[in-house]
C-alpha cells in the first residue's frame, strides 16, 4: 500500500505543551507510532506523519486531540495515550458526526469526574445498562466490563435513581485454598472483592465509600449471601460470573426486584469451577439470548484498555485455544482472576 505523509502544525506554539504531548524522551510519540503503525518526525510545533493514509489521518486527529488536552496543564501519562489510541484502533474516527448525533452520549458522570467508554462495544454496553434491567458483559480481562458497571452504579446512586449498590462475586478458589488464608470468612473473601473496592474508591473517594459501606448503602458480598433475598431499588453487579454454577446463576437472577438494575460480567476463558461443572454464564448466555429486555454486550481483545501487551496476550491465547479442542463449559484457563480497569 502506498505511503502517505502530511505536515501537521499544532497551535498555539507552546514549548511546555509540546513537551507534555511528546513525553519524556519522546515516549508518547513512540507509543503512538507503535500503536498506529506510522512514523512521526517533529520540529518545534510541526509534525510530519508518514504511513498508511488511514493511519496518518488517525494520527493527526489523535495528536490534535491530545494537544487540546494539554491546555489544562495536566501532565499526560502513557496510560492516557493508550486509552486515546483505543478510540482510533476501534474505528472511532470512522464514525460520522451523524452517527454520534443519532445516538445519546455514553458519558458516565461520577463525583470524581466523567468516564467515557473507549470503544463501540463499551458504548453499547453502557447504553444497554441504561436501557435494560438485566445486562450481561462478556469478554476477556481488561475490557472495562466491571469498571464501567461500577461507574454506572455510582452514577445511578448519586442521581438517586437507586437506593443502594450491591457488588457480588463468587468466592471460587483459583489454585489457592480459601481455608488456608488467615482471618474469618469476610477477611478470606476480601481479596476476591478488592477490584470492586478500588473502582469505588476512584469514583467516590476512600472516606465516602467507607461511610456508605457503614450505612449499608454499598454492600460487597459473596454470591452465597444472596440466597433468599429480594433486592428492590438497587444496582447489583455480579462480577466473575463465569465461576457461578447454573443453579447459582438462576438463584441470582431471581433475586432482582422492582426498580433494580443487574449487571453480570464474566470471561468464559477463565473458568475455575471443578472439572465437569458447567458455568452458569455459558448456560445463561444460551438460555436468555432471545429474551426481550435483557442486554448482552460481547467484548474482544480489541476492547482491552490496559497495557498494549495485554491485548496481544489475549489474542495469543485465543489463537492457541482455537487450535485445541476444549469444551466451552470448562475451557482451559490460566487460573488467574483479573479485574477490569
Amino acid at each position: 500500500m502506498a505511503s502517505h505523509f502530511i505536515n501537521l502544525t499544532l497551535l498555539p506554539d507552546s514549548a511546555q505543551r509540546l513537551s507534555n504531548l511528546c513525553g519524556r524522551l519522546n515516549e508518547h510519540i513512540q507509543q503512538i507510532e507503535l500503536g498506529l503503525q506510522l512514523k512521526i518526525r517533529q520540529r518545534g510545533n510541526i509534525f510530519q506523519l508518514n504511513g498508511d493514509e488511514q493511519a496518518v489521518a488517525s494520527g493527526c486527529e489523535l495528536l490534535e486531540m491530545l494537544y487540546r488536552a494539554t491546555e489544562n496543564e495536566k501532565l499526560l501519562s502513557p496510560n492516557q495515550i493508550h486509552l486515546a489510541m483505543q478510540e482510533f484502533l476501534n474505528n472511532e474516527s470512522a464514525e460520522t458526526e451523524s452517527d454520534h448525533a443519532a445516538e445519546p452520549s455514553a458519558l458516565i458522570s461520577t463525583p470524581k469526574g466523567s468516564i467515557k467508554p473507549r470503544s463501540k462495544h463499551q458504548r453499547d454496553y453502557v447504553r444497554n445498562i441504561w436501557r435494560h434491567d438485566i445486562n450481561f458483559g462478556i469478554g476477556p480481562a481488561g475490557t472495562g466490563k466491571t469498571y464501567l458497571a461500577v461507574a454506572c452504579a455510582v452514577e445511578a446512586l448519586t442521581k438517586e435513581r437507586i437506593n443502594r449498590i450491591l457488588l457480588v462475586r463468587p468466592a471460587v478458589e483459583a489454585g489457592e485454598k480459601l481455608g488456608f488464608l488467615p482471618g474469618d470468612l469476610s477477611q478470606k473473601i476480601d481479596p476476591y472483592l478488592r477490584p470492586l473496592y478500588d473502582a469505588l474508591y476512584e469514583m467516590l473517594g476512600f472516606e465516602r465509600v467507607g461511610r456508605l459501606i457503614e450505612k449499608n448503602v454499598i454492600e460487597v458480598a459473596p454470591l452465597a449471601y444472596m440466597r433468599g433475598r429480594t433486592l428492590n431499588n438497587s444496582f447489583i453487579i455480579l462480577d466473575e460470573s463465569q465461576n457461578t454454577t447454573t443453579a447459582q446463576m438462576k438463584m441470582f437472577l431471581t433475586r432482582i426486584g422492582f426498580g433494580s438494575t443487574a449487571v453480570i460480567t464474566g470471561d468464559v476463558t477463565q473458568i475455575d469451577l471443578p472439572k465437569g461443572e458447567r458455568s452458569g454464564l455459558v448456560h445463561v448466555s444460551q438460555v436468555l439470548k432471545n429474551v426481550d429486555g435483557i442486554g448482552f454486550a460481547h467484548f474482544s481483545s480489541q476492547d482491552v484498555v490496559r497495557h498494549r501487551l495485554v491485548q496481544r496476550i489475549v489474542e495469543a491465547y485465543d489463537a492457541f485455544d482455537d487450535k485445541s479442542v476444549t469444551p466451552i463449559s470448562n475451557p482451559k484457563n490460566s487460573g488467574k482472576h483479573d479485574s477490569d480497569h
